[in-house]
């Protein structure tokens, strides 16, 4: 049986912050949530989503950025702060935060550590053309996602996988793992797992997209279909923007693809047959048939771009 009742400190964003929080409120004990550090405004795309059910259930707030301040450290030493809980965070929690948790601080990362490192890592896996992916929870240290793996989930990457479905699934997976983490902390701290990463295996990825954001029509049809796919987050806004290239006279960002198969000796960028499916465009070895673009700040089919 649980023997305390956890006081837990959640700097977290977006829907998975959301989730923590409602996961967190389920819990039998309940643990008792001391502060939410999230963003308390949108970005007019965005709703504060964390925020407003952070103030719905009635716990108090702290601006996200506050987790650079070696004051916070000072303030949950304060008041016996157990577990730092980071789901999403937009800002590098500082050293001294880290360490001020009486259990430890931990992480949430959408990939495999130690491969993939850094941001935006659902997008760069299936632009590297991975058949499976993870998201890893691990204790926080002095470094950016190099602490100790406590555990690792699994899963493949479908042909038609995207950014935004990738992260989903990291999402859907990760949840339960701090679910499980806070029970087991409640229950017996020495149960967390602590595996150190081999450092040997670490690939750190950078936040923006490959090649600064260019497609080139010459790459093979897989690798440039990949690219798409790996910055659709569609109805969100893409953190890698849509990969722009050259369609007929005009850049356009190119959001979404599909394979045809049909292999062509036609020069990379041809354009070819335009219907309302979408334009069929050569890349270095296969046609491609591109479906939606991004061009002045809306969507558009390649007929209504192309038409004149």
């Amino acid at each position: 049986m649980p023997t305390c009742r956890l006081r837990v400190v959640v700097a977290a964003e977006e829907s998975a912050g959301v989730q923590v929080l409602h996961r967190l409120a389920a819990l039998t004990p309940q643990p008792e949530i001391v502060g939410v550090l999230t963003t308390a405004e949108g970005d007019g795309e965005r709703r504060a989503l964390v925020y407003e059910a952070a103030r719905a259930r009635g716990l108090q707030t702290w601006p996200a950025e506050l987790v650079r301040s070696p004051d916070l450290a000072e303030h949950l030493q304060r008041v016996g702060v157990d577990l730092f809980l980071n789901v999403h965070s937009l800002f590098l929690v500082h050293p001294v935060v880290v360490a001020a948790a009486r259990i430890g601080s931990f992480n949430l990362h959408p990939g495999p550590l130690p491969e993939y490192a850094g941001l935006n890592v659902p997008s760069w896996a299936i632009y590297n053309g991975e058949a499976t992916h993870a998201v890893t929870l691990h204790w926080m240290d002095e470094g950016i996602d190099t602490g100790p793996i406590a555990w690792l989930e699994r899963f493949e990457l479908s042909p038609t996988e995207t950014g935004l479905s990738a992260s989903g699934k990291c999402v859907r997976l990760g949840i339960p793992l701090l679910v499980k983490l806070v029970e087991i902390a409640g229950e017996d701290v020495s149960s967390i797992p602590r595996h150190e990463q081999d450092r040997s295996r670490r690939r750190y990825f950078p936040p923006g997209p490959p090649e600064e954001g260019r497609l080139d029509w010459a790459r093979p049809a897989a690798e440039v279909l990949r690219f798409v796919r790996a910055a659709d987050y569609v109805p969100f806004p893409s953190p890698w923007r849509h990969p722009e290239a050259d369609l007929g006279s005009r850049r356009v960002g190119i959001a979404k693809a599909a394979p045809i198969g049909t292999p062509t000796n036609d020069a990379p960028g041809t354009v070819g047959d335009v219907d309302d499916n979408g334009a069929v465009v050569a890349t270095g070895d296969e046609l491609v048939l591109v479906q939606r673009v991004w061009c002045d700040g809306r969507y558009l089919k390649p007929m209504e771009l192309l038409a004149h």
